[in-house]
Parts: C-alpha cells; structure tokens; sequence
C-alpha cells in the first residue's frame, strides 16, 4: 500500500486531486492510503515519516509548502515529494530540498499521472524486498508488498497478491521466518496476512480484499497490537 499526503488549501484542487488519485488507483490497480492536510503546518505538525509520497501545494497560508518541505526532510529523507504551484520559479526551487518534480495548475490528470508514475517506480526501485515463491514449472519472484495474505491448505501454500494467485509449497513457518522485517502476521495456524492490506476488523476477522479472515483466539491479541503498532506509525 502506497501512503500518499496531500497538502492543498484550495478544496478545489483537493477534489480535483482525489479524485485524479482514484481514477489512477483503478487504471493502474494501486493501493493509496490518502490523507488530506490544508496547510504545511497541518503535515509538519508530529510529522512521523509515515508516507511514500507528498503532493505539496507551494502557496499556502501560515506555512508555505517550501518551509515545510525544509522541516520534513531533516525527519525523512526519502519521502517522494512533487510541489504543486501556479509559479514555475517556485517549484524550480523545490530541487533545494530533494523535490522529485513539480506540477503547474491548472493540474490535468495526464501530468499527474505521468508524475505519479514516476514517483511509484522509483518508490519501487528503493524498496526491492521480495522473496522467490516455488511454483510448478520454476519460480517466482513476488514483491512482498503486493502480497496480501498466504494461506495454508494441507501440503500446500496459496499466495494471495496483487498480481494473482500462486500455489505453491513449503510451511506457513518457513515462510513466516521468511518475511520477519516485514509486515505479516499470523492471523491463525492458515493465515499469514499483510498488515499493508487490513482494511478493518469485524467479528473477529482481518478484513483482506472484501475476505474475512478469521483471527483464532489464540493469535488474536499479537495480530491486533501488530496491527495497532502498523497503523500508528501510519
């Protein structure tokens, strides 16, 4: 799941840009976690280093989204950040503080996505864990982010991703150990589930992808303050 910010105070423009951001989520099958900010002080504010990517207005009332761009990057220098500005001379400045690119309003849906698609490969190139999944014929290589859970089905393992569905084998634990510096966890003795893909929990189930994932009793309390610890930190 990409985390995305979008700091504007024009509530047109925001409309505008959520919109641009839904409609590039279903073209291109993306997961955004979106938060609206209206002001650079807004973002600055306990900023956490908890997103992927900053859609930055320039012009805004109490903190202009250079100063606040200049704040984030001494907590996080690997944020995406693209400015957004009716003034081309200040978004060239945006290079200063390790800006990717810059958009100029009025904002078209074709140069944000351009943008936005570069943003997401880079985002890619710097965040390359994956791991090899045995499949019959050869192998595969999965990102471990467009995993969303890995089922266990007697001898079997069944990959659940973005790209499709992969049966493999091996043990739940193997893999489990597997992906340690990632977001999985155990949801039952079936179920390693992708902290990045739990939408909701509902009667005692990790909410996947519209599945309900049932959380045995035993697992249930590790899985929730994983999952509250994951949440927080976003």
């Amino acid at each position: 799941m990409i985390k995305i910010a979008v700091v504007e105070d024009d509530e047109r423009y925001v409309s505008k840009l959520l919109q641009y951001l839904e409609t590039y989520k279903k073209e291109e099958k993306e997961d955004f976690l979106i938060k609206v900010y209206r002001d650079g002080c807004d973002i600055v504010t306990n900023y956490k280093a908890q997103y992927h990517i900053i859609l930055m207005d320039i012009q805004m009332k109490f903190v202009d989204g250079m100063t606040a761009a200049e704040e984030i990057r001494k907590k996080d220098s690997d944020v995406i950040i693209i400015f957004i500005t009716n003034i081309p001379q200040y978004a060239i400045r945006g290079y200063e503080v390790g800006a990717l690119d810059y958009i100029l309003k009025p904002v078209s849906y074709f140069v944000l996505h351009k943008k936005l698609k570069r943003a997401i490969v880079r985002l890619q190139k710097t965040n390359q864990q994956y791991i090899i999944i045995p499949v019959k014929g050869g192998i595969k290589r999965e990102y471990t982010s467009n995993i969303y859970y890995i089922e266990s089905k007697g001898h079997n393992l069944i990959y659940h991703t973005k790209n499709g569905i992969y049966l493999s084998n091996g043990t739940l634990k193997n893999v489990e150990e597997l992906l340690t510096q990632t977001h999985f966890s155990r949801g039952n003795n079936r179920y390693l589930i992708n902290l990045e893909h739990v939408e909701a929990i509902e009667n005692n189930c990790a909410i996947v992808k519209g599945e309900h994932l049932l959380l045995s009793r035993t697992r249930r309390n590790s899985f929730m303050q994983k999952l509250t610890n994951y949440w927080g930190k976003m």
